[in-house]
């Protein structure tokens, strides 16, 4: 009797609404719970790939920085080097021909050199400057014609030496061939009239000269 009774409790209390209230509480907890689990872990991996990408674009960005970092006033620098230009070619480069014979024979008296043969010719030719190329034979006493190469070196006018050859040397003569440039506005030497030097196999064959 008393184990019919046990039985017909717990199947009242299995029927019970207050028992399925307790089980589907119990249902939707868990759920709940799986469900919280699941959006912190989905929030985890979110934050973690956010973070990643805003790392990327900042390593992107730093990266375009420096790439761009050498153009950063460059439109300053171009014309600081526009002005430098022009102010090195009024100050180094003659604006005609009579101008470079002038120098070179103020050089030839200061340093007692006797200058024997000079000629001129146009070289090669530029959008801004034209070479003018000086091919000439001094001679005068060593201390004299180094002297001279040092003026040549060292003046206000551009020359630049292309090569020296000892021609002869009688007592403490020394008979030098020297040949030079310098340069003029490509305007300025086209209208100084002077011949232009024939190239032979990247040497010039031949200079129509002033004495």
């Amino acid at each position: 009797m008393s184990s019919a009774k046990t039985t017909s409790l717990g199947r009242e209390q299995l029927t019970s609404p207050l028992t399925w209230h307790y089980v589907g509480f119990a249902a939707l907890l868990l759920l709940v719970i799986g469900l919280g689990v699941r959006l912190g872990l989905d929030w985890r991996a979110i934050s973690t790939d956010s973070d990643a990408a805003m790392s990327g674009k900042q390593l992107q960005l730093r990266a375009m920085e420096l790439q761009t970092l050498p153009l950063r006033g460059l439109d300053k620098r171009v014309e600081e080097s526009r002005v430098q230009m022009q102010s090195f070619y009024g100050k180094r480069i003659p604006s005609n021909y009579s101008s470079i014979s002038g120098r070179i024979g103020e050089l030839e008296v200061a340093s007692g050199v006797r200058i024997t043969r000079l000629q001129y010719a146009q070289g090669i030719s530029g959008p801004d400057l034209t070479e003018i190329v000086i091919d000439s034979s001094l001679s005068g006493e060593y201390p004299q014609v180094m002297r001279f190469i040092n003026s040549l070196e060292r003046d206000q006018t551009f020359f630049l030496i292309r090569a020296m050859a000892l021609a002869g040397q009688q007592g403490g003569q020394v008979n030098l061939r020297l040949s030079l440039s310098t340069w003029m506005r490509s305007a300025d030497a086209a209208a100084s009239g002077l011949p232009v030097a024939q190239q032979s196999g990247g040497q010039a064959a031949s200079q129509a000269g002033v004495q």
